[in-house]
């Protein structure tokens, strides 16, 4: 199946196969690109103007991701994962965000506090121009910091794998309406609950950062598929 090109995309510093990962990550996680859809790799080369190298390099990252996988006699197809499944991840991930943030918060060093008030601030560009692929890469380096910040390898190295999994939605959450603006606020919030040495109220704050993009994506995903994917995870929080 031919998809027509997507022009609205901003050209930036990214690589060709970033650029065609990051468009199939948002018609995935929106429902544009359907579950079982195969996916061909010289029908995506010619719609991106690309050699099959940086097609295969994008499927390979959507595949690690679980956005796709490979099917005997069926090549790459659009993998099936309900929305009851996607705000359940988001409901963990919100549990671990939130148990990283509190570990964080007593253990990270001055130099780790600095690099998290100097990506929070250069995010702020990124949001008044509507950067989601800048946006979306800050955000990724923003939690991870944090992840290491807990000095628990361990720790640091699941919650990484796990945010891969989710990594799709977590960018496509951030095109739902002035989501980016409310994420950028949501940080600071986090920041200024650190700064203040107070990890239960860092953790509170990054459970809901958390459970507010589980809510901004299923009104995106809703919006643009018409389906019927409810709120973010109701039940009372752990811990």
């Amino acid at each position: 199946m031919s998809v027509a090109p997507d022009d609205s995309m901003p050209a930036g510093r990214l690589l060709l196969s970033e650029r065609i990962r990051n468009t199939l990550t948002d018609e995935i996680a929106s429902g544009q690109l359907e579950p079982g859809l195969a996916l061909d790799e010289q029908q995506l080369a010619t719609r991106f103007g690309a050699s099959r190298t940086p097609v295969r390099e994008a499927l390979r990252e959507l595949i690690a991701s679980g956005l796709i996988e490979t099917r005997s006699r069926r090549g790459v197809i659009v993998a099936r994962t309900t929305p009851q499944r996607v705000m359940e991840m988001f409901e963990a991930m919100a549990e671990v965000e939130a148990m990283c943030v509190r570990i964080a918060t007593y253990r990270m060093t001055p130099f780790d506090r600095a690099r998290l008030i100097d990506l929070h601030g250069a995010s702020e560009d990124m949001v008044a121009r509507g950067d989601y692929d800048a946006y979306d890469a800050f955000n990724r380096s923003f939690h991870e910091s944090l992840y290491r910040a807990t000095q628990n390898e361990f720790l640091a190295e699941q919650a990484i794998a796990m945010r891969l999994r989710l990594s799709a939605f977590r960018r496509t959450q951030l095109r739902e309406g002035d989501r980016i603006h409310h994420s950028y606020d949501e940080h600071a919030g986090v920041i200024d609950a650190i700064a203040q040495c107070d990890g239960e109220l860092a953790s509170r704050r990054m459970r809901a950062h958390m459970l507010n993009a589980a809510t901004a994506l299923g009104r995106y995903m809703e919006a643009r598929s018409g389906g019927h994917v409810g709120d973010a995870p109701s039940r009372p929080p752990i811990g």
